[in-house]
């Protein structure tokens, strides 16, 4: 495309433009953006910002980066990860009728907070999820919300090397993959399986500079969530016709105190499904033309298809197992299901959830690395790729050692969601929304309450849930 312009020799950090017809040349706008600490200051205009860009824009042409779809599948994976396989205990908890209402509930409510931390990360200009914290409750509120990231990312990304290795090598619970199919060998030790697979297949994945660049395998991502779904629905409709699935319960059981003590867990297991809020800056900054409301599209689009996803495998995978549902599902699948093609169904759920994981890791790991980088280099404004290498090696080698040294990753699932789910997803959102509306005043009545009611009800949830899991701990070692 021709242009008016021509570049000058660049003698200082600055860059200008010159025209060849001086005449036509216009002397460019002096606006200034505000920055955080101007917004922190009070500095900033009260107009309205819906319409702001959420980033600045770093230089960019406005055509490059992903699109809805890719934005879509991007923030999806961000959500759909090892806690998907813990859903059909929690309808064995809450029951049928009681779990699809409770998934839908907490889906709506954290679409709400994603909407309120867009929208006010508009309105002070912030580039990530710590940067929005910071102007509205200092620094030290974004240093303690940095550290929820990494502990939030760093122990999911533990789950997967965990899972991986169980399905695949197998542990004392159930028989592996390769075990099944390749009888003994060296693949029989999980350290050495998830070494290579760490080595061979997400190391290279992880060491990509751009969430867009893992829009494809995103995708795939999803895809391969859905096939499960698809394929644990046909053989749950499979056994129904065959008579083989026994009336599930439509509500909870209070028949004991190890029930009531599920109670208290099993919602943190549900609301830390849909933390997603610590991708949002960077998914959104590579979006093709971004708008606070493209993002809230893109949020929308995403919480539908992830309900979707996780009532459906809940609610079949409880169906399928009943009572005797795991609190991870995965492990009922190296079961005889009893229908034909039941093995190779068994295979096919099994490998295409870790195949999930894999495209599922990297995703996870972008933010956890960017959230390090940001603690840990503040000061620095120099951005190498090698030291992004580095860093990239170090955080996965320190997830290694941690999957191979944890024995038993579930007690700290459900701490996980307990402490960081509901302080990333609803407390940090809603505490930012209610802090810069006092300097602007732009909520609306109705948003302020649901607000403070998401408040409060994530903050009651948090209690509630960390003395359930003390209590399922001291119950356990009596």
């Amino acid at each position: 495309m021709a242009s008016n312009y021509s570049p000058l020799p660049i003698t200082s950090s600055s860059i200008e433009l010159q025209s060849p017809n001086p005449i036509a040349h216009q002397p460019p706008t002096s606006e200034k953006i505000p920055t955080v600490v101007e917004f922190v200051n009070g500095e900033e205009d009260g107009d309205d910002f819906d319409d702001l860009p959420l980033i600045l824009d770093t230089g960019r042409a406005a055509s490059a980066g992903s699109g809805i779809p890719g934005a879509v599948f991007n923030l999806a994976t961000s959500i759909i990860g090892a806690g998907i396989m813990a859903l059909p205990a929690t309808m064995k908890v809450l029951g049928v009728a009681v779990g699809f209402v409770s998934l839908i509930l907490i889906g709506i409510l954290s679409e709400i907070s994603i909407e309120l931390l867009v929208r006010f990360s508009a309105h002070c200009k912030a580039s990530s999820y710590g940067d929005v914290v910071q102007a509205a409750l200092g620094r030290p509120s974004r240093i303690a919300s940095e550290l929820c990231i990494i502990v939030n990312n760093a122990g999911f990304l533990v789950v997967y090397l965990i899972i991986l290795g169980d399905v695949m090598s197998g542990s004392s619970d159930h028989v592996g993959v390769f075990d099944q199919l390749l009888g003994n060998g060296p693949w029989d030790h999980r350290k050495l399986v998830i070494l290579a697979v760490l080595v061979i297949f997400l190391a290279p994945l992880c060491a990509l500079e751009k969430i867009d660049s893992l829009s494809l395998t995103s995708g795939a991502s999803v895809a391969l969530a859905i096939v499960f779904v698809v394929v644990s629905g046909i053989i749950a409709v499979v056994q129904l016709f065959q008579g083989r699935i026994k009336m599930p319960r439509m509500g909870p059981d209070f028949g004991s105190k190890a029930a009531i003590l599920d109670l208290l867990v099993v919602i943190p297991i549900m609301t830390n499904a849909y933390v997603c809020h610590f991708n949002l800056q960077p998914i959104y900054n590579e979006l093709k033309e971004k708008t606070p409301q493209k993002m809230n599209r893109v949020g929308r689009i995403t919480t539908v298809l992830c309900v979707s996803v996780y009532a459906s495998t809940a609610i079949s995978g409880y169906l399928l197992f009943g009572d005797d549902t795991e609190s991870d599902v995965l492990t009922n699948f190296d079961k005889d299901l009893g229908i034909k093609f039941g093995s190779v169904l068994n295979f096919v759920v099994r490998i295409g959830y870790v195949l999930h994981l894999l495209l599922v890791f990297p995703v996870i790991h972008f933010s956890l690395r960017q959230t390090v980088d940001a603690l840990v280099f503040s000061g620095s404004a120099t951005e190498s790729r090698k030291k992004m290498l580095a860093l990239t090696a170090v955080l996965l080698g320190i997830i290694y050692l941690g999957s191979t040294t944890i024995p038993n990753i579930w007690v700290a699932f459900k701490f996980t969601g307990a402490t960081t789910g509901p302080l990333l997803g609803f407390i940090f959102p809603c505490l930012i929304a209610l802090r810069l509306d006092k300097q602007g005043k732009n909520l609306g009545l109705g948003e302020k309450f649901l607000s403070w009611m998401m408040l409060v009800w994530a903050v009651v949830l948090s209690i509630v849930g960390v003395i359930g899991n003390i209590y399922s701990l001291r119950s356990g070692s009596e």
